[in-house]
């Protein structure tokens, strides 16, 4: 047996559960514990930092690589 933490996911920013996922519009993800939807921006909304973002990606990277606060604003 392993003693590494199980990854369920990406955190939601309003909840703070792992339970994340992507949506079936491009750059959308739900959170299906408290329901909250979120889309995926390419101008950080904490210290304004543009970044590339691939929305097709199942592998998005939702955090800022500059601050590494959430590229997710709230639907």
């Amino acid at each position: 047996m392993s003693d590494e933490p199980v990854r369920l996911g990406p955190e939601c920013p309003g909840c703070g559960e792992p339970w994340l996922r992507p949506t079936t519009m491009p750059g959308r993800y739900r959170c299906v514990y408290c329901l909250r939807r979120y889309e995926l921006v390419s101008v950080c909304p904490n210290c304004g930092e543009h970044s590339t973002i691939v929305r097709m990606s199942s592998t998005a990277i939702v955090i800022c690589n500059h601050c590494k606060g959430s590229m997710l604003t709230p639907v």
